[in-house]
Formats: structure tokens, sequence, C-alpha cells
């Protein structure tokens, strides 16, 4: 049961668990906004010389993800999820609140907070082209009918990745589950737009058997992006070589 207030709960896990960190910091719902009756504790930890990992447990009533980690290793996790395009180890250093006194951490966390504000930069243009295939691909499944499960399944897939073409168009982070959904809601903010809710109101309407808005919006992402590729589209395969047969 979570009768404590989940700031104090944080510092006293700190404290009984890592009482030589360097820096602690408390992310998630709980902070930032959005809490639910299922919401748990984002903390990270860094110390001088980790031995890296994540854990989940309960503390006091809190269900608590702990991320314990140096200051190399939150670089590293920095540098990867830029690769990846979901700003997963930046956010969760530089959006989340100290809870230890002193400026332990503080140029990590600015690093952090930069690549943040930076964004990932425009997608590279043969992964583009990747996605502009798949999507392409996709409405012709959209506008060709099946079952009702088959179309459901069909509809989400082009919900997502119109999304994150829409994303990617104005280089702007992507994510997963419920933080592709709040990355949209960030762009709708920046750019004045109302994607999340066309989009929502769309996948409705297609779940239901009416795809027109839906696919509308997939040609307006592809449109931003150069339009649709299908016709001309190749992509190579690296296979590594086969191991010696012994023969």
């Amino acid at each position: 049961m979570k009768s404590e207030e989940p700031i104090a709960v944080a510092r006293q896990l700190v404290a009984e668990r890592f009482p030589d960190a360097i820096q602690a910091w408390l992310g998630g719902s709980v902070v930032n906004g959005g809490a639910t009756l299922t919401s748990d504790l984002d903390v990270t930890i860094l110390l001088d010389i980790a031995e890296v990992h994540r854990e989940s447990l309960v503390f006091h009533g809190w269900p608590v993800e702990l991320f314990v980690h140096d200051d190399r290793s939150i670089r590293y996790f920095v540098d990867k999820d830029l690769a990846r395009r979901r700003p997963t180890m930046a956010r969760l250093v530089a959006t989340s609140l100290p809870l230890l006194p002193g400026n332990g951490g503080d140029e990590l966390r600015a690093h952090c907070a930069e690549v943040l504000a930076a964004g990932p930069g425009p997608l590279a243009a043969d992964a583009l082209d990747s996605e502009r295939y798949y999507l392409t691909d996709l409405l012709d499944d959209l506008r060709g009918g099946g079952s009702v499960a088959a179309a459901t399944a069909v509809a989400v897939e082009v919900w997502q990745r119109t999304v994150e073409l829409l994303l990617a168009s104005s280089e702007h982070w992507t994510g997963g589950g419920k933080w592709l959904v709040r990355e949209l809601e960030a762009l709708d903010e920046a750019r004045g737009a109302d994607y999340t809710a066309q989009l929502q109101e769309a996948l409705s309407q297609a779940v239901a058997g009416e795809v027109v808005a839906l696919a509308k919006l997939a040609e307006h992402a592809l449109r931003l992006v150069g339009g649709p590729l299908w016709s001309g589209f190749r992509m190579d395969a690296l296979v590594p070589d086969s191991p010696a047969s012994g023969v």
C-alpha cells in the first residue's frame, strides 16, 4: 500500500541501499505529472564505479524501477539511445528530481539535458526509405480489407508507423507504447498541430471498418518525407559467411 510520500520513500531507499551514491534521481510520472494508481518510482543511482544493472522491487509499498549506473555507463546508454531515437537514459537523468544534496552529477545531468533538447537529428536516408516503403505497403493492406482481426491489426500498425514517420519528419524523438503517444503530444504542442486527436479518431474509425481518415493521415505523413515508395525500392541484405562445413 502506497501510504508514504514518494520523494521521501525514494530518499530512504537511496540512503539504505546506496549510502555512497554520488547522486540519485527520481523520475517518472510521480515527478513529471500524470501519475496513476499503478505508477512506480523510477530511481537512477549514480555511483563512482557500479555493477551496472536494473532491478525491480517493492519498497515501503511502492513499486520501484531501479537503474544503477556510473558516469561512463550513463553516457554509453545515452549514445545508444540516440542511435535508436528513444531518449530513455537521457530523460531518466535530465528530467528527474535530484534526491541528494550537493552538485554531484550536475555535469552529467547537463549533458543529458543537452542531448534531450537537441533531438535525434534527421533519420538516415536508407532508414527513411524503409519507413516510406513499409507504410506504403501497409496502406494497400489497409484498403484491401480482410477479416476483422486482420484489418484491426493492420490499422494499428498503420497508426503506429504514421506516428513514427511524423516524428521522424520533424527530427523528433520517438518512443514505444505510451511514450510514442507522449512524443506525438509533445510534437503537437511544439508545432501547434493536432495529430494525436486526429489519429486517435481515425484509428477508431478504421477499427470500425472505415479506413479513409487513417489512410489520408498516413498519406500526409508520407508526403512530408518524399511521398509513397514502393516500385523501385530495394534493400540489400548482409548475410554472414557460413560456418565451415568440416568437409
